[in-house]
């Protein structure tokens, strides 16, 4: 295991001592010297000539993992069987399991959920559709699906490399707001093919959500399933990210005085999550957004191969600024980035209008990190949590989705979206708002409670809900 895994981490050591050759404090002196710290010993097994331990160790300086297992390979009479850390150790086996709601005990049960009376239901929804809702896992089912194209900064990893990210995002669901949810990864990256994969295994489910698929083919599977399904599709990254954006840029215009209709906003990185974020800001009434990528700031007056950036071009950039990044920021109230990290600089900052208010969302590296910053702007926001104000997904798919089930849409619409995003602003009260909490934590049992109860209101008013449900 390579150490740029593990430093900063607690890891676990098994090790094999020859106990003819050498002493367990050998290797305890070995771990102390590479910098490591001995929390916990645990014995495995033990006879007259060999003793096998698994120590926990905690180590925090960078290389520390590395230097410790050169250090103890080298000892005489000691051999590291083998190095993992805690995330790995929860890896194991996958981290997410399906169990019946009700033991099966005798034949009698058996009879019940399964033949003969199973047919029965199988019957009735047979000949009332609608009561798959009622009488299968749909009515609280979600799929997760991705073809591992865009997995979290890793780039095109493939389906089975992304199966751990999916498996995490189906226990996000459960834990934050109890809906059931199946990673499904795809062999292909075809996109007719995940397409027809998709509405081929909707019946199963009451939602998908579309994670971690590369642009530009991610706009058009999930405009294309939205238009053939009578279920919500939601692709997490665009909108998830949008959605906390949102609720984040509503609190941080509080704090700084300004109006979004009048706020000159950037937004770098005109990608998946770019083109959400500013379709969302858009939606809620902005009226002066730029956008930047690699050809710098995209305006009408040129035409794109890239048919996202033609959009975006022909819909935003009123004044038909062209030039660079550090052309667009010149007088600019607000910073969006969800490009790469570094691009950013303080003296491009220094350029903005006076309280500026940046969002570097890049992950894992933010545009700009906030200790280079942070004491020349009014807030500062990033996609990372060990940064205040982390803009995080969790806050709004598993409420949003929580809504949407219980609401029985047919879709996750802009008047939904718009809805979570206020509901995610609105938990932090007015005495509890600083630049440093603007959003609040993924913890807050609020959250999903509120996001639901106005998502279902807009489900209901926006005329796409097939269950009135009272709140």
């Amino acid at each position: 295991m390579s150490s740029n895994m593990t430093d900063g981490k607690t890891i676990i050591l098994r090790l094999e001592i020859d106990t003819n050759l050498a002493q367990f404090g050998r290797a305890a002196t070995a771990i102390e010297q590479a910098k490591g710290d001995i929390i916990a010993i645990d014995v495995i097994h033990t006879d007259r000539n060999k003793s096998l331990r698994d120590l926990t160790v905690k180590i925090s300086e960078h290389g520390a993992a590395e230097r410790l297992t050169t250090a103890l390979k080298s000892l005489e009479g000691i051999r590291l069987v083998h190095i993992s850390d805690r995330t790995f150790l929860l890896h194991l086996g996958g981290k997410i399991t399906v169990q019946p709601k009700t033991p099966i005990q005798n034949r009698d049960d058996l009879s019940r959920v399964y033949t003969p009376d199973v047919a029965r239901v199988c019957q009735a929804i047979f000949e009332e559709p609608s009561k798959a809702y009622t009488l299968t896992v749909k009515r609280n089912m979600v799929a997760v699906v991705s073809d591992g194209s865009a997995v979290l900064g890793l780039g095109n990893i493939g389906p089975y490399a992304a199966m751990p990210v999916m498996e995490g995002k189906a226990m996000l669901f459960k834990q934050f707001a109890d809906v059931d949810a199946f990673p499904i990864c795809l062999d292909t990256q075809d996109t007719e093919a995940i397409i027809a994969t998709i509405i081929n295994i909707a019946p199963a489910f009451g939602g998908i959500n579309l994670e971690d698929i590369s642009a530009p083919r991610c706009f058009e599977i999930e405009q294309r399933l939205r238009g053939v399904l009578d279920i919500p599709v939601f692709h997490d990254d665009q909108h998830g990210t949008a959605v906390v954006l949102y609720a984040g840029l509503l609190n941080a215009l509080k704090l700084t005085g300004r109006k979004l209709s009048e706020a000159r906003i950037v937004v770098c990185g005109i990608g998946a999550a770019g083109t959400a974020c500013s379709k969302m800001l858009l939606a809620g009434g902005a009226e002066h957004i730029v956008g930047v990528d690699r050809e710098g700031i995209l305006t009408a007056n040129q035409t794109y191969d890239n048919a996202m950036w033609q959009w975006y071009a022909e819909h935003t950039n009123s004044q038909r600024q062209s030039g660079s990044l550090a052309d667009a920021l010149k007088d600019a109230d607000v910073f969006i980035g969800v490009s790469a990290g570094g691009i950013l600089t303080r003296a491009l900052i220094e350029t903005m209008a006076k309280d500026p208010v940046v969002f570097a969302m890049a992950n894992p590296e933010p545009e700009i990190r906030p200790e280079l910053a942070e004491d020349i702007v009014a807030v500062f926001a990033t996609g990372r949590s060990d940064y205040p104000n982390q803009i995080n997904n969790v806050l709004c798919f598993p409420g949003i989705f929580r809504g949407a089930l219980d609401s029985r849409a047919t879709t996750i619409n802009e008047e939904m979206k718009l809805a979570a995003a206020e509901a995610i602003a609105s938990v932090i009260s007015d005495d509890e708002l600083s630049p440093m909490y603007i959003v609040p934590s993924v913890f807050n049992n609020r959250v999903v409670e509120e996001v639901r109860r106005r998502v279902i209101q807009a489900a209901q008013q926006s005329g796409v809900s097939r269950r009135q449900t009272r709140e």
